[in-house]
Formats: C-alpha cells, sequence, structure tokens
C-alpha cells in the first residue's frame, strides 16, 4: 500500500513537473512573441521616424531655396527700379526738351547790339539748356542722333524715304526729331529719313 501511494505520488510530482515545463515553455514562447512584436514595433517606429526627418529635411531646403529666389528676385527689383526709376518722368520731360533746344537753336550767336533784357533772357536759355544736358547725362539719359548710321528699327522709326545714290540703301540720310535712351532701355526713338537708291540708280543696279 504505502508503495502504491509513493509511486502515485512520483507519477503526480512526474506530471506536475512536466505541467510546470510545458507552462514555462508556453511562457517563453509568449514572450519571443511579445519580444518579436516589440522589436518589429521599434523598428517601424525608427523607420518612420528617419521619413519625417527626410521629409523636414525637404521641407527645409525648399524653404531655404524660396528664401534665396525671393532675395535674389528683390535685389534685381530694386536693382532695376533704382536705374530705370525715372523712365515715366523723363519720356513727360521729353517735349520740354524738345522746346527747349527749338528755342536755343533760334538764338542768334551775336548778341551785341541786343537789348540788355533780352540778351541776358536768351543767356539764361542757353545756360539752362546746358544744365538740363548735364542732368541727362547725370541720369544717364542720352540722345540718339544718328544721321549717318544704318537704319536700326530697334531705335530708329522711319518717317519717310529719301532717294539717293550718294550713299548706300537704308542708311539715314536725316534726323527729324533726336531719340533719347535711358541706360539700354528706349525713351522714345529718333524720327528719321532713311535712304533709298533713286530710279536711276535702280535701273543702273539692273
Amino acid at each position: 500500500m504505502t508503495q502504491k501511494i509513493k509511486e502515485d505520488q512520483a507519477e503526480a510530482e512526474a506530471t506536475q513537473t512536466e505541467d510546470n515545463l510545458s507552462s514555462a515553455s508556453e511562457q517563453q514562447a509568449e514572450s519571443n512573441q511579445t519580444d518579436a512584436k516589440d522589436d518589429v514595433q521599434q523598428a517601424e517606429a525608427a523607420e518612420h521616424e528617419d521619413e519625417q526627418q527626410e521629409d523636414l529635411k525637404d521641407q527645409l531646403l525648399r524653404v531655404l531655396a524660396e528664401n534665396e529666389n525671393l532675395r535674389k528676385r528683390t535685389q534685381r527689383d530694386l536693382a532695376a527700379a533704382k536705374k530705370y526709376g525715372a523712365l515715366g518722368l523723363a519720356r513727360d520731360l521729353l517735349s520740354s526738351i524738345d522746346n527747349l533746344e527749338s528755342a536755343i537753336a533760334l538764338i542768334p550767336e551775336e548778341k551785341a547790339d541786343m537789348d540788355e533784357t533780352l540778351k541776358n533772357i536768351l543767356i539764361g536759355v542757353e545756360m539752362t539748356g546746358r544744365e538740363l544736358v548735364s542732368v541727362l547725362e547725370r541720369h544717364q539719359i542720352s540722345k540718339i542722333m544718328p544721321e549717318g548710321e544704318k537704319f536700326d528699327y530697334n531705335f530708329h522709326q522711319a518717317m519717310f524715304e529719301g532717294p539717293t545714290d550718294d550713299v548706300p540703301q537704308g542708311m539715314v540720310v536725316q534726323v527729324v526729331q533726336p531719340g533719347y535712351v535711358l541706360h539700354d532701355r528706349l525713351l522714345r526713338p529718333a524720327m528719321v529719313g532713311v535712304s533709298k537708291p533713286t530710279d536711276g540708280g535702280s535701273s543702273q543696279e539692273q
């Protein structure tokens, strides 16, 4: 009887040991699965963090590039505004400049016999004309007087054609009205007459 009890106890202990081993194995497997899940989650989190950093880096580079483009564009606009800011005013003054130059052209060189008051007025007009020329040059406003030059549609406007065999065809033979440029920008084209062959010249060429 005692032997039977011992055998039963041994069998129960063996069963208990197997159960304990099985439970421990299951716990270990669960722990391994949990660790594996944690590793996967950590890897995904790290990958997501890397993607966020790359996105932030791209956004920063785009912002820096846009700021640089804006800075350059602003500098160009400021330079253009400084260079051509007087464009409208200069164009509005051209008619007054023409009138003043026409008046100066009519002033006789010899003024000794003139009334003193009139002479002083004319001298003042001439001085004003010289000062105006100085101001225009100081602001890079240049006159276009292309007589004897080849016609250039960028700076000249043909008012008529003059038949002549003295110069090649397409040359400026007369300036009706001078043109003006501000730096390299046209304010007004020069109004000109352009040469063309005479009928006799055309016949000889043919």
